[in-house]
């Protein structure tokens, strides 16, 4: 389930990528929207697309895709659907899930749609700044890697 040796190297790799700290967290970023929706079992397919799409960093883009676990699966859809009902004018009352299936699901598709992407999207945004901020501090520690940022924040993108 979560081994802490992968996550950390897979970290490591993330930080010390040859990418402009924007590029590096903006993947992250649609990846942890992507997340957020509720097309469970596809949010690695559609880390994926978007990367190619947008043209997005994809380890970092499925890394993303990959923060709501089977932890965090509930309450954020739980969550999505009462800000779903809210923002379509109607009470915000508990999603009664019986069974976690789209079948199921599609019946409150509306709402939990409108929800997650108003979830996904906040969570973008954060996720965006911290995962920006966490590769800036990372480089800070080494001389070439820091060099290397400034010239790519100096410059705006990557360098070739």
């Amino acid at each position: 389930m979560f081994n802490r040796k992968k996550w950390q190297k897979r970290l490591k790799v993330i930080l010390t990528m040859d990418n402009h700290p924007g590029h590096i967290a903006a993947g992250f970023a649609v990846g942890v929207f992507i997340s957020c929706t509720p097309f469970y079992g596809l949010h690695t397919l559609l880390a994926i697309v978007a990367a190619f799409v947008f043209r997005l960093n994809k380890l970092t883009c499925i890394t993303g895709s990959w923060v709501n676990t089977p932890l965090t699966v509930i309450p954020i859809t739980a969550l999505s659907y009462k800000v779903g009902r809210v923002l379509l004018g109607r009470s915000p009352q508990e999603l009664q899930i019986t069974e976690f299936s789209w079948q199921f699901l599609k019946t409150h598709a509306s709402s939990l749609i409108l929800g997650s992407s108003v979830l996904g999207f906040c969570a973008a945004v954060v996720a965006y700044f911290f995962c920006y901020y966490l590769v800036v501090r990372f480089r800070r520690k080494d001389v070439a890697l820091a060099a290397m940022t400034k010239e790519m924040e100096e410059v705006g993108e990557d360098l070739e």
